[in-house]
């Protein structure tokens, strides 16, 4: 690997640290909180020291061969228990049965972080080495148990983190089971550094010669591994707001057809209103703006609605067949929409419009009516209402049931003249 694969994550895990330090401040005592930050921190740490610069230099200035060996080591470690123990309280379930996991996994990384630098100390490892430590002492005595302590705590952690999370991930949905599911990816990968480091050292004891597997394999997959974790846990956390952010901005385009339909009905007053928003507003600013336009714009056209034409157009695209269109809930937004469309280009003044006298006669109110009962649930129907507007029955020069006086029987449906809408 090159230096900079170790240090952009550093400092791209750094900067999320940093960016979590405020939710750690108000929430010290959520232990979700700690070890999430924990996690993080751990992990840049482990970017940071295990970088051959970073190793020699830590060498260096503390005037010990091979000081960074049990620094990275107990680092790793830390980080798997930090796993592990997120893994335990985000989990949840009984208080006291949480806090006995979590006090065991303590206790027992704790023993590993405290064994790493005795038995370094208690070893003999004289000759620097920047990038093969396991392989070159996997024979020397204490700096081996060092060595298989450090390899088997990392192993444990990830077979155990990753059976977790996959029994978690079969009981939930949405974002907590993308996340688990990434978060298995993420120790699988750390599972096979292990396995890796563990062939390469058990390879030496028997005579062989497989170094590469550590030093030019295990590199890179401890890499990707540590950064799918991270993101297999923010994933939970970040992915609603990114869910919503899309969802805001998915919703404001999908009301445009009808937002632009509707723009001629807007007083000067709505276009003032719509003009003072700042360019860079958030997506729910822009939507609410939209909605509240369309919903006046709607209210407008009360005396224009003709449910006339909503009622024939509903009852050509109901007696075609269950294949005309996808539900009744369509056909209805359908017929709703050629009922707005025609009461917009009809209008009087229209360029296009034949009829310049007073609203129809069937705009008694039973339109408006129509309109307010769908549009009741809310934002979905009006985003229905707006794709509904593509429709070829809604859509200009579709057959306008405005002159159709007549009873259509659903296997010879009538054919009025159509009447231009645009």
């Amino acid at each position: 690997m090159r230096n900079s694969d170790y240090y952009l994550p550093a400092v791209a895990l750094t900067i999320a640290f940093i960016a979590k330090l405020p939710s750690l401040w108000h929430g010290w005592r959520d232990p979700l909180v700690r070890y999430v930050c924990f996690l993080i921190l751990t992990g840049a740490a482990c970017f940071f020291f295990a970088s051959p610069p970073t190793i020699s230099a830590v060498n260096r200035v503390t005037g010990v061969a091979n000081f960074s060996g049990p620094l990275v080591y107990t680092i790793t470690a830390s980080f798997s228990a930090a796993c592990l123990l997120l893994i335990v309280n985000w989990r949840g379930g009984p208080e006291d049965r949480v806090r006995l996991a979590s006090r065991r996994w303590l206790t027992l990384y704790a023993v590993v972080i405290t064994a790493i630098p005795v038995l370094f100390v208690l070893g003999d490892a004289p000759v620097e080495r920047l990038r093969d430590l396991d392989t070159y002492y996997a024979t020397t005595p204490f700096i081996r148990e060092m060595i298989v302590t450090y390899s088997a705590a990392h192993l444990l952690s990830a077979v155990v983190t990753t059976w977790m999370c996959l029994r978690w991930a079969r009981a939930v949905t949405g974002w907590l089971r993308a996340g688990l599911l990434v978060l298995v990816a993420g120790f699988g990968l750390n599972l096979v550094f292990a396995l890796t480091k563990l062939s390469a050292v058990v390879a030496r004891w028997t005579g062989r010669d497989w170094d590469h597997l550590s030093t030019t394999a295990a590199p890179p997959i401890v890499a990707l591994g540590g950064l799918v974790v991270t993101c297999g846990f923010l994933l939970p956390l970040v992915g609603p707001r990114l869910g919503a952010f899309a969802g805001g901005w998915a919703a404001y385009i999908r009301l445009g057809r009808l937002w632009r339909l509707l723009k001629d009905t807007r007083h000067e007053a709505d276009a003032a209103f719509h003009s003072s928003i700042p360019w860079w507003s958030d997506a729910d600013m822009r939507l609410t703006v939209r909605e509240t336009g369309i919903h006046d714009a709607l209210l407008r056209l009360h005396p224009r609605l003709d449910d006339g034409i909503r009622r024939r157009t509903l009852d050509r695209l109901t007696g075609r067949g269950p294949d005309a269109v996808p539900s009744l809930r369509t056909a209805e937004a359908v017929a709703i929409a050629a009922m707005i469309r025609y009461a917009v280009t009809g209008r009087p003044g229209h360029p296009d419009s034949d009829d310049r006298a007073a609203p129809p006669e069937s705009a008694d109110g039973s339109g408006a009516d129509a309109l307010a009962d769908f549009l009741a649930p809310g934002r979905r129907r009006l985003l229905l209402l707006s794709r509904a507007l593509g429709s070829s029955e809604a859509a200009p020069g579709a057959p306008d049931a405005a002159t159709d006086t007549t009873a259509a029987a659903p296997e010879h449906p009538a054919r009025p003249e159509s009447r231009s809408a645009s």
